[in-house]
């Protein structure tokens, strides 16, 4: 065999119970979920937020920029309710560069996991404790769920895992929202077949157990745009976007609580991060023209964090994204107060 074990990591256990939610933030954790799956199944009006950095890369920008959403937060909480990004792994389309805290949680030194996995559970912990939010994080390695599911109000699976079969059967095992992004290629099948596979119960090998899954009514479609033949980006979030999507869901019946959370970067921005405003504000219109896409519709995902663009990895502003450009900490503000009067 080519791997060279290097050494054993601690089982996730451990690390939870190095690294433990207190007693009193664990009730509210589980208030919290309970009001985001209202808004999935539909009993609840408001939108859901899903708010944060592209990659969250240094414990004290992410922690500066996450204590001016929370107040921001109880601003806008008639409408909407914000859950920030904290995002600690890193796809790579080539498999090369910076993959997040999770590899490199100095991000100008060599991979270092067992830091890693000690730093991804301290950065979302630190997060929760000093502004009383819960987070999202991307579900990039299926296995590595255990060291965050007790922490985390919603998670994504990416347009480059989408299609993976384990990454759909733990899906199915996750106690909050799923959100199956759109494969880069675009098909809206690819992603209806993974909600349909997270809904479903499911009986599979995960960390040499033998486990069963009721099914996770909550797994819903992200679109993020896609990439087409020519090489272009493409977006799918525009009116007849949504309304196919809306008319899918409708037809197949076979769904449950269809919703969909639209991703205004990445491939539907063409990594813009200003269009990421036009967008939001195109996707309102478009529930206002329409009762069923309004009803479908159940949150934005953006990229933001305290300075606009994005910076080398070596950079050194504080607060600017070492990986895809966001908008920064004025823009987003004004954004979100928007959303809120819009809504």
């Amino acid at each position: 065999m080519a791997m060279n074990f290097k050494r054993r990591l601690p089982l996730p256990i451990e690390i939870r119970e190095e690294m433990a939610l207190s007693p009193e933030l664990t009730a509210k954790k589980v208030a919290f979920d309970a009001e985001v799956a209202r808004v999935f199944t539909g009993e609840d009006a408001r939108k859901v937020l899903i708010i944060g950095p592209c990659s969250a890369d240094r414990e004290d920008s992410v922690l500066e920029y996450m204590t001016r959403l929370a107040k921001l937060s109880e601003q806008v909480s008639d409408k909407l309710i914000v859950i920030p990004r904290v995002y600690t792994n890193k796809p790579r389309t080539k498999g090369t560069g910076y993959k997040g805290l999770l590899h490199n949680p100095d991000p100008a030194a060599p991979a270092d996991l067992l830091e890693g996995v000690k730093a991804i559970r301290r950065m979302h912990l630190h997060v929760i404790e000093q502004t009383g939010m819960f987070t999202a994080d991307e579900m990039l390695y299926p296995a590595h769920n255990q060291y965050l599911f007790d922490l985390l109000s919603y998670v994504a699976v990416g347009a480059r895992s989408v299609e993976d079969q384990e990454h759909r059967l733990v899906a199915s095992g996750l106690p909050v929202p799923a959100g199956m992004k759109n494969p880069t290629s675009g098909s809206m099948t690819v992603m209806l077949n993974s909600i349909y596979a997270a809904q479903a119960p499911q009986e599979f090998i995960y960390r040499n157990w033998e486990v069963e899954t009721p099914g996770n009514p909550l797994a819903h479609a992200v679109l993020r745009g896609y990439i087409g033949l020519d090489g272009r980006t493409y977006p799918n979030f525009h009116y007849e976007h949504l309304e196919r999507l809306t008319d899918i869901y409708a037809a197949d019946g076979k769904y449950a609580n269809p919703s969909v959370v639209v991703d205004c970067n990445h491939d539907n921005s063409g990594k813009r991060p200003l269009e990421q405003i036009r967008i939001c504000k195109e996707v309102l219109d478009s529930c206002r023209r329409n009762p069923a896409i309004a009803k479908l519709v159940k949150g934005f995902m953006v990229e933001s964090y305290l300075e606009d663009g994005n910076q080398p990895v070596d950079g050194g502003v504080f607060g600017k994204s070492i990986t895809d450009p966001c908008l920064g900490w004025e823009k987003t503000e004004h954004l979100v107060k928007e959303l809120a009067e819009r809504l």
